[in-house]
């Protein structure tokens, strides 16, 4: 499978996740915050897929130092800050903020992975990395919605 293929495969499978969720019998637990918060959380979560999608158009194009920039400044744990993590975290069940973590320390191990595939050339361990971060988007979306 090409890079091209894979990240295809990725990114569809982000877009048609919350479809499927989205039954009339949704068991997801219903996470309840303030209009702001919700609002502030919804547009970090499409910054989050939008930097998902840039990650894998640098991984397809060979770009893997852009790859692992993208990662850690707008995804790892150095973009806690700047996503208000700190303010968030009181309104999140304690299963939602451990996901989101792992979702922060996954892509700081991604950057780590993506910069040494400049070197190694390795795309299967990039991309398995990568796998890491959106597996722990995918749990979170799995198990939680906002009301």
């Amino acid at each position: 499978m090409t890079p091209i293929h894979f990240a295809t495969l990725v990114l569809a499978s982000l877009l048609i996740t919350p479809v499927v969720l989205a039954s009339d019998d949704d068991s997801r637990v219903a996470v309840d915050m303030p209009a702001m918060m919700r609002s502030h959380m919804l547009a970090n979560m499409r910054e989050h897929l939008l930097s998902l999608h840039e990650i894998q158009s640098a991984l397809a194009l060979g770009n893997y130092d852009a790859a692992a920039d993208i990662a850690e400044k707008r995804l790892g744990m150095s973009s806690l800050q700047s996503h208000g993590a700190s303010h968030m975290a009181g309104f999140m069940p304690k299963g939602m903020q451990e996901a989101g973590t792992a979702m922060h320390q996954s892509a700081s191990r991604f950057a780590v992975v993506a910069q040494e595939t400049a070197v190694t050339r390795d795309l299967p361990r990039v991309l398995d990395a990568l796998g890491k971060v959106t597996a722990s988007c995918v749990a979170c979306h799995a198990g939680y919605r906002l009301k």
